[in-house]
């Protein structure tokens, strides 16, 4: 099923597909579901360091006003979730940074378990971090921004934030075998019978509803989600094309609009046949299952179509390979 609120930058590049959730992107909810410093691709090391203050716009000195200042980082911090061996780190900065390659030299990465990792920027104010290497479960992470080091930018209020790590959950959406397997740390915990997009709505030269194959990550989850038509333009009851569904146990994998969720009837289709609108549709026990172990981070690979995830879609970075994503730092470092 699709989303069909604001699609980010990332609409101009990312086909929306036949899912459609009503009102805004799925957010995450936690009660429902070498050396020490990592600049670029350089080693982790470590967390020595207490959490700092959440996210926001930097504080203000007595003296001199801070030029540059952190707006959002995600995701959230290790007393309000963990994360899976996918996630990346994203910091959104509150104004258009001039000088990236300062700005990244001060932001630092230390892991209990470490792990080469590195930055790259997906416009003027965002930069993600990604490892070259899913992240070690079960383990602490911790994020700094060391931004009064930044020339001109003393004022600023130094952020950091720890990340909990959980245990390793990583899919394999098989869309020709029609079953999704679940591995946690590396064993084989459940196979679900599935039914994938079954294609043949084709937009703009995309087959919408075929589900995208690539490497996606789990980027939230709803225990009730509501999906519409109007994806499509269909907002007229009495329109046979028209639907609104309350789907359960929605975990969101794209900004597309790809969810693992329970089916919405037709069960006779699981583990037989494609016939979803683009989802990744699972039997009801399957499903809640699947819901209540998710964690913001966690793999979904899915495999057997013949679209192609963007990297650009959702937290899809996993999409690139190591020299690609290397590319898109500012620094020369981390490029080499």
């Amino acid at each position: 099923m699709k989303l069909f609120p604001r699609m980010l930058a990332v609409a101009a590049l990312v086909t929306v597909a036949a899912c459609a959730a009503e009102g805004a992107p799925v957010t995450h909810n936690p009660a429902a579901q070498g050396t020490s410093t990592q600049r670029a691709a350089v080693q982790t090391r470590g967390p020595d360091a207490p959490e700092g203050r959440a996210a926001g716009v930097a504080v203000t000195a007595t003296s001199r006003k801070p030029k540059l200042g952190i707006a959002d980082i995600t995701p959230m911090g290790e007393k309000s979730e963990k994360v899976g061996v996918g996630f990346p780190i994203i910091v959104t900065f509150d104004r258009d940074v001039r000088d990236r390659a300062a700005a990244e030299e001060v932001l630092q990465v230390q892991a209990d378990k470490p792990v080469d990792g590195a930055w790259r920027w997906v416009s003027d104010r965002k930069v993600v971090y990604r490892t070259k290497f899913y992240w070690k479960p079960n383990q602490k992470v911790l994020f700094k921004a060391l931004l009064s080091q930044i020339p001109g930018n003393e004022a600023a209020k130094d952020v950091s934030r720890r990340f909990a790590v959980g245990p390793a959950n990583i899919s394999l959406v098989d869309t020709r075998k029609h079953v999704m397997k679940v591995y946690r740390n590396g064993k084989l915990a459940k196979k679900i019978p599935i039914s994938a997009g079954r294609g043949g709505l084709v937009r703009n030269g995309t087959d919408v509803y075929l589900t995208t194959s690539g490497v996606h990550l789990t980027m939230g989850k709803k225990a009730v989600e509501t999906m519409t038509s109007s994806w499509m333009g269909v907002t007229d009851p009495k329109d046979p094309r028209y639907y609104k569904e309350q789907i359960p146990w929605a975990v969101r994998i794209s900004d597309s609009g790809e969810y693992v969720h329970q089916s919405y009837g037709d069960y006779q289709y699981l583990g037989r046949s494609n016939q979803s609108h683009g989802c990744v549709r699972a039997t009801p026990a399957g499903a809640k299952w699947f819901y209540g172990i998710a964690q913001r981070g966690d793999v979904v690979k899915i495999v057997g179509t013949k679209r192609q995830l963007d990297w650009r879609n959702g937290w899809s970075y996993w999409q690139l390979n190591w020299t690609q994503w290397k590319k898109g730092s500012a620094l020369r470092t981390a490029q080499s």
